[in-house]
């Protein structure tokens, strides 16, 4: 049984896959840390921390607590179903760049069917999740979310969902602009070669939090409806 759960995109093995694995230092679908690549001087494991855990990774239901009385083959009989029934969405282009403080890949202008998947997934799996913790509660508010954000957080265990989300491929930590300049050099040539010319989101992955924090795949769920 794993610590926590979550619902996040995840590449099919193939470049991208590679190239995530390598750069972040941990390989989510073999459970496996990865030597990080030496990238022009800069301090890879620094840059890459808390990204670490995860993998490479978009997400669409940030990791939660599974709900009392469930089990783990309960949440992956929910996720197949749902993939079952819903259609995969393309992104038809991806930009490097630096927002809200981190470097990450994400889609180029708006995508609405990509929301709407992220919204059904947050809603409709939102059963399998436990109650949020005081201590978790606290420390989103440290953040100093908005009213909107904490309604959001209260009701559906986390804030950045719906009209706030906003789909992403964290390749960083928080970093200066200069910082993230440096990453960004650093990075486009081995991007344009590991991205696929538009990014099919087609399958959906149940992820599991080991005791070390580590996030591992479970399932990856094809989106067939």
């Amino acid at each position: 049984m794993f610590e926590r759960y979550a619902i996040f995109y995840t590449p099919p093995e193939g470049p991208l896959a590679d190239f995530g694995a390598r750069w972040l230092g941990w390989d989510n679908a073999k459970g496996r840390a990865l030597a990080h690549p030496y990238a022009d001087g800069l301090d890879v494991a620094a840059i890459t921390a808390t990204p670490r855990k995860y993998g490479i990774h978009g997400t669409l239901k940030a990791p939660f607590h599974l709900a009392q009385g469930l089990t783990q083959d309960d949440l992956l009989h929910g996720v197949q179903d749902f993939a079952r029934n819903h259609a995969a969405v393309r992104i038809a282009e991806m930009d490097l760049a630096h927002h809200h403080g981190f470097v990450g890949l994400r889609p180029v202008g708006e995508n609405p069917a990509l929301g709407a998947l992220a919204s059904d997934i947050v809603r409709k799996l939102d059963a399998y999740r436990a109650p949020l913790t005081d201590a978790y509660i606290a420390r989103r508010r440290r953040a100093g979310l908005t009213p909107k954000l904490d309604a959001q957080m209260l009701e559906w265990g986390y804030p950045y969902i719906f009209d706030d989300f906003h789909f992403h491929l964290t390749l960083s930590d928080q970093l200066s602009v200069a910082q993230a300049a440096q990453v960004i050099d650093a990075l486009s040539t081995p991007i344009a070669r590991a991205l696929p010319a538009a990014l099919d989101i087609d399958a959906i992955t149940l992820m599991g939090e080991d005791a070390d924090g580590m996030f591992h795949q479970i399932h990856r769920a094809t989106l067939s409806g």
